[in-house]
């Protein structure tokens, strides 16, 4: 058989706010009496005409031109636009400035006339005259002493090499400057510190394990500092238990 606990009074769950409905503000039925209620206004199809008196007078249809004043017509001047009309060939045409040609009169009263040139074609040579073309023309070559009207520059021959007597053969067995050797120039110079360089050195060390940074815990040192506060996680207590409730007496 089954076990009743009794019912908990927490675990009731009433309706929500959606349940309760309250009255409406708009209208006219049902309005909400604690609140204040608009003007209403109603629509209505158009009355018939019969309804009212029959009025057959006219209304304001008359138009008036807004250039009539009482003083009478007061307007600007207006212009048209029409088609040019034919010259018609009868009449006298009248030249213009540009009919006249005074470049094209004779000189009168002593007046100077600008040269006139006039291009005809060319004429065609004779098959006797020896006329040269442009390359047949030379210029005096700029390299050399025979240019008659230029500075001539110095000039310089090359000859081959004599194996006896020549300047590559030395008769008198003088040596050359790669023959001497160099002297050290700290021999007659003071001289200059000197440096070497050699392989690193291995220093002595101990064999044992020192503890790195990484070893130590200062956080955990309580002993001459204070300590921070620490939180431990317990069970989820059920919220329907009844608080503990102790009466203290004064």
């Amino acid at each position: 058989m089954e076990k009743k606990y009794p019912l908990i009074a927490g675990k009731e769950k009433g309706p929500g706010p959606g349940r309760y409905g309250l009255p409406p503000t708009v209208g006219f039925m049902g309005h909400d009496f604690t609140k204040t209620t608009s003007p209403a206004y109603s629509f209505h199809g158009r009355m018939s005409d019969t309804m009212y008196c029959v009025d057959s007078s006219p209304g304001p249809q008359y138009h008036i031109d807004a250039k009539m004043t009482r003083f009478g017509r007061a307007v600007t001047p207006a212009y048209s636009m029409l088609a040019r009309v034919k010259t018609q060939k009868e009449l006298f045409q009248t030249p213009g400035p540009g009919a006249y040609s005074p470049e094209k009169t004779s000189p009168y009263n002593l007046q100077r006339r600008p040269p006139s040139y006039t291009m005809g074609y060319r004429s065609q040579y004779r098959s006797v005259d020896s006329v040269p073309a442009p390359n047949k023309y030379c210029l005096p070559p700029l390299m050399g002493p025979q240019v008659p009207n230029k500075q001539a520059s110095a000039s310089y021959t090359m000859s081959g090499t004599y194996s006896t007597g020549g300047p590559s053969v030395d008769l008198a067995q003088t040596p050359g400057p790669c023959r001497y050797n160099s002297t050290d120039p700290s021999v007659y110079l003071p001289r200059k510190p000197a440096f070497s360089m050699l392989g690193r050195h291995d220093l002595p060390r101990d064999a044992t394990n020192k503890p790195g940074p990484g070893t130590y815990n200062p956080e955990k040192v309580t002993v001459h500092k204070a300590r921070a506060p620490a939180y431990s996680l317990g069970i989820r207590h059920s919220e329907f238990v009844t608080p503990l409730i102790v009466n203290v007496s004064d």
